[in-house]
């Protein structure tokens, strides 16, 4: 490192310690007064408009944006993706990653990116002289067919390897795929492909793979509301485990609920190398095989607690949902234990033996304070792992649960099943490129460095980015108020306050400047 850039790291860290200390002082303990007047306390408030200083409100943009370049993002989609013939004057790269900043700046729908494209502070923090409007962007969306969707999600992967490779050598031990539907409501009265689901609501209803270790979204399937949560679950299933081969994976598990057993694929998958981890359906059978076990091949199913206690235990509060059901005579479910045991299984659909793992609960109905009668229930789990312990099995496969965690995101967070324009495809294509605001929040944490003397600091700071919810994650890198400067051939954000993530947006910011290993 040059002296030049040696100073200037040192000046930053001052800069740094001197916010923080700043900021701790003014929050610092203290026994106040009797307040007289109200904490918020601003009056005679005036507005006026800047002659040369220009500010913009998410700082952390041109950080996505560098990290949409070192990934080579930009490069895979113009390279993979053509929907236009002319570029006049925009790239394909430049409308997908239109989408994927106007949600990741905080906006939720096509209509917001009519603010960001008359904002010259963000045109200029990009090196754009315009970006596209509402109207070109939904036109954009619908150019794409399905192979046209596929193409994208193959060259956002293609990034994702580059960014996978940064990783250390104990991330590829094993990559967990999880695979789920969901219904995407929409209110509309014209859009082609909604259909009426199970439930009576007109929607869509996608199809999220993902890969659980780091709640990627690999690949999204856009379907009508009326079609089974599995359906062409195995084709995306098959293109996952092929990308996290190529990725250097020793070892895949595949995980669903009971509506992805997949039985007919089983055999297939288990002749491969890849291992499975599915709920199946309680049928007579199964139920049968499985009263019909010793008592002495149950054994207690012990769950760990969900945390620990860092601190001393806290009194727990009352149960109000409980109390007013009893009140009010309500049945009530309670679970008085749970035993786990585990048989061979061949379904219909195989050649092979499976190991099923079922879950038998007791349960306790009640109606206000009297016990009705006990009820035993059945839980049944098909895999062909015969060496894992049947309760760690148990453990793993709930633990496919964390996937509605990353849908809630999708949906609520990054509004990318939003449904905006007006047929099936195009709002495939909006998914998809709406879900990659949440991509480059996976990848922005992915690449923070875990090296040197605070590696373990590194560390717990990374987890916590990665596990960050996607309002969050917007409030503490993206939203962070600075100037846009033209220096030389440098366009530098210059952050005007601070948060105590700012450090690690920092520490992004150096390792960025350099290319990622290839």
């Amino acid at each position: 490192m040059s002296d030049s850039k040696r100073q200037k790291a040192v000046e930053r860290k001052r800069r740094l310690r001197n916010r923080r200390r700043r900021i701790a002082y003014r929050l610092r303990e203290r026994t106040w007064p009797d307040a007289a007047e109200p904490m918020f306390a601003a009056a005679n408030i005036h507005y006026d408009l800047s002659d040369r200083t220009r500010g913009l409100d998410c700082g952390g943009l041109g950080l996505l944006h560098l990290l949409a370049r070192r990934s080579g993002l930009i490069e895979a989609v113009d390279r993979r993706l053509h929907l236009l013939k002319f570029h006049l004057p925009y790239h394909e790269s430049d409308h997908v990653l239109n989408i994927a900043y106007n949600i990741a700046t905080g906006g939720t729908c096509l209509e917001h990116l009519e603010l960001r494209r008359n904002d010259e502070v963000y045109l200029d923090a990009l090196g754009a002289r315009r970006i596209p409007d509402p109207t070109t962007a939904g036109d954009f969306c619908r150019r794409f067919g399905p192979g046209d969707v596929h193409t994208l999600m193959e060259a956002i992967n293609e990034a994702r390897l580059r960014v996978w490779r940064q990783q250390p050598e104990e991330f590829f031990d094993e990559a967990v795929i999880d695979a789920d539907g969901t219904l995407a409501a929409t209110g509309g009265q014209c859009k082609q492909g909604m259909s009426l689901a199970y439930d009576g609501t007109w929607c869509y209803h996608p199809l999220v793979v993902s890969l659980a270790n780091t709640a990627e979204p690999l690949y999204l399937a856009n379907r009508s509301g009326n079609r089974p949560s599995h359906e062409d679950a195995h084709h995306y299933l098959d293109r996952a485990v092929r990308l996290c081969r190529r990725a250097g994976f020793r070892q895949v598990l595949l995980r669903g609920d009971t509506d992805f057993s997949q039985t007919r694929h089983l055999d297939r998958w288990h002749t491969g190398g890849v291992r499975f981890l599915f709920g199946i359906n309680a049928s007579p059978n199964l139920v049968e095989m499985a009263e019909s076990l010793p008592e002495t091949a149950w054994k207690p199913l012990e769950r760990r607690a969900k945390y620990e206690v860092q601190t001393r235990p806290r009194q727990r509060p009352d149960n109000v949902k409980e109390r007013i059901v009893i009140e009010k005579g309500y049945e009530n479910l309670k679970l008085v234990s749970e035993q786990v045991a585990e048989f061979d299984y061949q379904p219909a659909a195989c050649r092979e033996f499976y190991t099923v793992i079922a879950v038998r609960k007791n349960l306790s109905v009640a109606k206000g304070e009297k016990v009705l009668f006990d009820d035993i229930r059945y839980f049944f789990y098909i895999t062909n792992d015969p060496t894992t312990a049947a309760e760690h099995l148990v453990e793993r496969a709930n633990g496919r649960c964390h996937q509605e965690n990353l849908i809630e995101q999708l949906k609520n967070g990054v509004h990318a099943l939003n449904m905006p324009t007006g047929d099936l495809v195009s709002n495939w294509a909006y998914m998809v490129m709406a879900s990659l605001a949440w991509t480059l929040k996976a990848w922005f944490a992915l690449l923070l460095p875990e090296q040197g003397r605070w590696r373990d600091k590194y560390r717990r700071e990374k987890d916590a980015v990665l596990r960050m919810e996607f309002r969050t994650f917007v409030n503490a890198f993206v939203r962070a108020p600075c100037q846009i400067i033209r220096t030389g051939r440098r366009l530098l954000y210059r952050l005007l306050s601070w948060n105590p993530w700012q450090h690690v947006l920092l520490r992004a910011s150096d390792t960025l400047r350099h290319p990622l290993r290839c």
